[in-house]
């Protein structure tokens, strides 16, 4: 009981010690405290200033490339019928209809075929062996009323026109199952 009582005691003594004005370790840790709440203020603001920074850099990479790939489609001899084309398909997930929207680069006409170009910029985006563009082409393909689809790395100064065999969309069959097919059309 004595222990107990100066334990109590004890700590009773520590916490008005830290808490009298006159105290230097509570204004040390009253500073301590309140520079790492500044710096951590500083952290978080920094950056997200460097990711809007690092977004803006992208944008404008990617408003060039679609310049770029607009001289490119119509050098290659296709006619372009609308850039940031809007559209949609139906799917079903346990019988609820769902609509998903998109919009395509641009879709482009030659020699009366329809397809969407989709432009890409960067190290990795333009290679058809990137997941995400092959996904993003395959569901431009189910969207969109057309023949084909165009990959278009204006960079590089490269269009391809890619083919997902076996896709029955009643327009251009392709009956070879293995792979999908990728065909440079220019560049």
């Amino acid at each position: 009981m004595g222990e107990r009582l100066a334990f109590i005691d004890w700590l009773d003594r520590g916490v008005r010690w830290l808490a009298s004005s006159s105290s230097p370790a509570w204004w040390t840790a009253a500073l301590v405290v309140l520079l790492f709440l500044a710096l951590e203020l500083l952290r978080t603001r920094l950056g997200r200033w460097l990711e809007r920074a690092r977004l803006r850099r992208q944008n404008l990479r990617a408003r060039g490339a679609e310049t770029l790939a607009a001289r490119l489609l119509v050098r290659a001899g296709y006619r372009i019928l609308g850039a940031q084309v809007r559209g949609s398909y139906e799917l079903s997930v346990d019988g609820r209809r769902i609509l998903v929207t998109l919009r395509a680069d641009y879709v482009v006409e030659r020699r009366g075929r329809p397809f969407v170009a989709e432009v890409k910029s960067g190290q990795f985006a333009p290679s058809i062996e990137n997941a995400a563009t092959r996904r993003q082409l395959l569901e431009y393909r189910m969207a969109f009323a057309v023949e084909g689809v165009l990959l278009v790395d204006a960079e590089a100064g490269d269009i391809r026109e890619v083919v997902f065999p076996g896709l029955f969309l009643g327009l251009g069959q392709n009956d070879d199952l293995d792979a999908p097919v990728v065909r440079s059309t220019f560049g």
